[in-house]
């Protein structure tokens, strides 16, 4: 309200107060305010404030007082920014209810059609490598290792500005798994100390900065690479290893796909939200379903002197051994904020989104199978 709407003295054309009384509205004089200066002013109403929508937005508020009349006794004409004022509607029909939207249907997330096909192709390379001739499956499982420290250091690298070496990864991690088939678990830890130092040593080319965090990478992919497939070499040195072989490799897919086809279809009770957000309780529970059968009929009839309810323990042992390992790479993949480590393979990601389950599962596959029909 401005300084002037103030009761002002009577001027020329205007009744004073001892003739016609006070004027109704105005406010008399404060004692700032001298008689003689006040000015000509019509009595400003007091307008009671206009509660403003928005909370506590000046421009609401702002909106909200130039929304009704100025004076009270005044019919408005144009509406609150200038514009002319019209007649209220009638309120319109409300539509018609508009039925609900049909469910929609859960999705995989991947292409299944090209998943299925690179999964059928490469368990065609594996099986044929496998019962061939042993020499070749282990050429198989040195670039499959190469490739997924590849993948595994190019994704540090990128996400985290960690540099492993690879180099002394690559080599060592092949000489790993061919020592590991030729010379057995002594060989295979020999391989991994000289790969573990090539690392040191390699990396120390570069400027010191980041040397602890990029060996100490180094070293962790030297293990969890290589090293852990090195166990699926030395069970293919038994007699019957590319069976041993075949039953590991049998039971990591019929686990992972007992957790897919409970867990997609009954999942409701999360598994590890924080880390796998897509895994359930019902879906661990078809894994360790699967596996004990696959287990079962594995030891029974592919396993020399095996018998039904060892295939029971290997299956459970294997569905643990899985869920922990993809768990896992997903603790690494969510770490690094990536989906998928590689895009190799339409519809999986990457060599090592494959190997995440097999790996933890190999060492416990062959320790549980010379325990149970010995080395061979």
């Amino acid at each position: 309200m401005n300084d002037s709407s103030w009761g002002a003295p009577p001027q020329a054309g205007y009744w004073g107060p001892s003739e016609q009384g006070p004027v109704q509205g105005a406010a008399p004089a404060g004692p700032a305010y001298d008689a003689h200066n006040a000015q000509q002013t019509r009595p400003m109403p007091i307008v009671p404030d206009v509660p403003a929508r928005g909370g506590d937005q000046d421009d609401d508020r702002g909106a909200a007082r130039l929304s009704g009349p100025l004076f009270r006794d005044d019919t408005p004409s144009t509406g609150s920014l200038g514009t002319p004022s019209q007649k209220p509607q009638e309120p319109m029909p409300s539509p018609a209810p508009q039925p609900a939207p049909a469910p929609q249907k859960k999705s995989a997330g991947r292409d299944l059609g090209a998943a299925i096909g690179v999964g059928v192709g490469l368990g065609a390379v594996i099986v044929a490598s496998l019962f061939v001739v042993k020499a070749v499956f282990v050429g198989v499982i040195a670039v499959a290792v190469v490739v997924g420290l590849w993948e595994l250091t190019s994704r540090l690298e990128e996400r985290k500005g960690i540099k492993a070496p690879l180099v002394p990864l690559a080599v060592g991690g092949a000489a790993m798994v061919v020592s590991g088939y030729v010379r057995g678990a002594e060989g295979a830890w020999v391989a991994m100390a000289l790969t573990a130092l090539a690392v040191l040593v390699w990396r120390m080319t570069e400027p010191p900065e980041g040397y602890l965090k990029d060996v100490t990478a180094g070293v962790f992919a030297a293990f969890y690479v290589p090293f852990l497939a090195t166990f699926v070499a030395m069970m293919l040195t038994a007699d019957d290893g590319p069976r041993r072989v075949l039953t590991f490799l049998l039971l990591t897919v019929v686990s992972d796909t007992g957790a897919y086809a409970i867990g997609w279809r009954f999942g409701k009770h999360k598994l590890a939200p924080r880390i796998s957000p897509g895994k359930t309780r019902e879906g661990l529970f078809g894994a360790v379903t699967f596996a004990m059968v696959g287990g079962a009929l594995c030891m029974q009839y592919l396993i020399e002197d095996g018998t039904w309810w060892q295939g029971l323990i290997l299956g459970f042992a294997v569905a643990a051994t899985a869920t922990l390992g993809d768990l896992g790479e997903s603790m690494i993949k969510r770490d690094l904020g990536i989906k998928d480590m590689g895009t190799l393979l339409p519809g999986h990601g990457g060599i090592m989104d494959r190997l995440d389950s097999l790996l933890p599962t190999a060492p416990v596959v062959w320790l549980l199978l010379v325990a149970f029909v010995g080395s061979g």
